[in-house]
C-alpha cells in the first residue's frame, strides 16, 4: 500500500486489513500445519478491527482506553502468526511482507492514542 492509498478512517483500514488477510489465507495451502495457523491469523487479524469499533462505542474513558489496548495486543499477535505462516510458507514472502508493514502501522497508531490517552490523564 502506497502514500496515496493509505486510509486515514481507522474503522475503515482495520476492516480492509482484516478483508486483506482473510484474501491472502484463502491463497494459503491448507494442509496439517496451515491449518491452525490460519486459523489463529484470521481470529487476530479481524479482531483488531472488531475491537476497535467496540472500543468506538465504549461507555467510559477506562472502557475506551481497554479496547484500544486490546486492538494493540490482536495486531502484535497478528504481527506473529504472520511469521509463523512465513516459516512455513517462504514463498509467500511478498505478501508477508505488505501485511506486516500495515500491521506494524496499526500497532503504532494503537499505541500512539494509548499514549495520549495516558497523558490526558496526567492532565
Amino acid at each position: 500500500m502506497n502514500e496515496v492509498d493509505k486510509i486515514y478512517d481507522l474503522e475503515v483500514r482495520c476492516s480492509n486489513f482484516g478483508a486483506l488477510t482473510i484474501r491472502f489465507c484463502k491463497k494459503l495451502t491448507y494442509d496439517t500445519v496451515s491449518k491452525p495457523l490460519i486459523s489463529q491469523l484470521v481470529r487476530s487479524a479481524t479482531s483488531v478491527g472488531a475491537n476497535y469499533m467496540e472500543a468506538n462505542a465504549a461507555s467510559s474513558k477506562k472502557d475506551f482506553r481497554n479496547k484500544i489496548y486490546i486492538c494493540k495486543k490482536e495486531a502484535q499477535e497478528t504481527r506473529h502468526w504472520l511469521k509463523m505462516i512465513y516459516a512455513h510458507e517462504p514463498n509467500t514472502r511478498s505478501d508477508i511482507l505488505d501485511l506486516n508493514q500495515e500491521v506494524h502501522e496499526l500497532i503504532l497508531i494503537f499505541g500512539k492514542i494509548l499514549s495520549a490517552i495516558s497523558t490526558e490523564a496526567r492532565i
